[in-house]
């Protein structure tokens, strides 16, 4: 199963909608891709990982490499959804302390708000 990714946005936050797969490869570049090509105009990216099935070591590699890259442009990316297989990827390999991870695309798209209001 391919990953589909799709882009929407909530109060002015890009989500980025996954579904499918996240492994070394093909998905990987492409998930790798259209972060990139979305962190040139956004500061705050959100994905929402509801519609993953799996992910591997490339996949996480991906993820690790986006967030680090964001943090470099003084950007920021947060995972929301997160359940069954790339949940229990994320806790096994204790990077679920890297990450900021809500319960929905919302939840987390409103956590850069109050962050802005705090500043």
């Amino acid at each position: 199963m391919a990953l589909s990714i799709k882009t929407n946005k909530i109060d002015g936050v890009v989500v980025v909608r996954l579904s499918g797969v996240i492994y070394f490869g093909e998905e990987s570049s492409a998930l790798r891709q259209r972060v990139k090509e979305l962190l040139e105009n956004s500061r705050q990216i959100v994905l929402d990982m509801g519609g993953v099935s799996r992910i591997d070591s490339g996949g996480l590699g991906t993820l690790v490499a986006l967030f680090a890259s964001a943090r470099k442009g003084g950007a920021e990316i947060k995972l929301a959804k997160l359940g069954g297989h790339p949940e229990e990827v994320l806790q096994i390999t204790k990077l679920f302390t890297l990450f900021e991870i809500f319960e929905t695309a919302e939840e987390a798209a409103a956590s850069f708000k109050r962050v802005a209001s705090a500043t």
